[in-house]
């Protein structure tokens, strides 16, 4: 791989599509056209081939004011994507054409390289190569998860979202298009950008939005001081998390108090201890680097806390 990192850094600066950077705290939500998203995705292939590439895309581009990536049918296309498009999208089905690959590269067009639920990490990243030989100014990867087995739903594996950025030395987009709730934990986790469905309702690209605004600029201020030595501008950015958490756990709390006003038993007898461990297990992957043992202690200190300012708020009322 470390040609491949070589390759990637000797490109001329930042990724952008379109001219939309990515990067430097910058993480555009994408999604299909009048979704009110920052890049604009559709896809080709749903219409096998029975379309006019160019007179499909000239209308796409009529109603989409912001950058458009668009997935291939087949070879077939690329010159109507060339004129219509700011960048091509390499879905999993093409990854082991290699042809096909270098032929998106000779475009001049970015390139995002989405990974299917069935292809591996090696067969990703080997793909880059075969687009990068042509003269793609630019490649972003895209996680798109992975098939968990005897479950029919991906699962987007977050560590492997700054896994595959350190590996590569490319921006890595978050496909969150099954898995929205889990937008923000894929900007805290370093993701470049946020893949929703081309038909995601609006409320979905909002939110996503919304964690962008609020999560971002706490993690590129986090990565902007991995180079200084400061210790100053360490405790800054965790004055800044900090303060979001302080908000959230906020929140929290308020919450779980309403929560106990429905309960047959309240306060710390009437803790659930089966819905606590679901708790945690969602958390694991939203926190990938904490084990699930430390996650447990966290949200046990979390909860009881909350309980002890319900219970100052809203004493229980005990039943004999």
């Amino acid at each position: 791989m470390n040609a491949l990192k070589e390759s990637s850094q000797a490109s001329n600066g930042p990724a952008s599509i379109g001219g939309r950077v990515l990067g430097a705290g910058l993480v555009p939500v994408l999604a299909g056209p009048r979704r009110g998203a920052d890049l604009v995705h559709v896809s080709l292939r749903r219409h096998h081939g029975t379309v006019d590439a160019a007179a499909e895309l000239a209308k796409i581009r009529d109603i989409a004011a912001v950058p458009l990536l668009v997935e291939p049918f087949s070879a077939a296309d690329l010159g109507a994507v060339a004129d219509c498009a700011d960048g091509l999208v390499v879905g999993g089905s093409w990854m082991q054409d290699f042809r096909l690959l270098s032929a998106v590269g000779d475009v001049g067009l970015p390139v995002v390289i989405h990974r299917g639920q069935h292809n591996t990490v090696a067969e990703w990243l080997a793909s880059v190569d075969y687009v990068m030989a042509g003269s793609a100014p630019q490649v972003v990867l895209a996680e798109g998860g992975y098939r968990a087995r005897g479950d029919d739903r991906p699962v987007l594996d977050l560590a492997l979202i700054r896994e595959a950025g350190e590996r590569s030395g490319l921006p890595v987009l978050a496909d969150v298009s099954v898995t929205p709730w889990l937008a923000g934990a894929a900007v805290a986790a370093g993701a470049a950008g946020l893949w929703l469905a081309e038909e995601s309702p609006v409320a979905e690209v909002d939110a996503a939005r919304e964690a962008v605004a609020v999560l971002a600029p706490n993690v590129a201020a986090l990565d902007g001081v991995k180079s200084l030595a400061g210790i100053g501008e360490l405790r800054s950015a965790i004055d800044r998390v900090d303060a979001a958490l302080a908000t959230l756990l906020e929140h929290r709390v308020r919450l779980a108090g309403e929560i106990q006003q429905h309960k047959p038993i309240r306060g710390h007898a009437g803790r659930n201890p089966a819905r606590e461990a679901q708790i945690v297990h969602a958390m694991t992957h939203r926190a990938p680097t904490l084990s699930r043992d430390a996650l447990a202690k966290i949200m046990d200190a979390v909860i009881t806390a909350g309980l002890d300012a319900a219970e100052q708020s809203h004493p229980p009322v005990w039943r004999l």
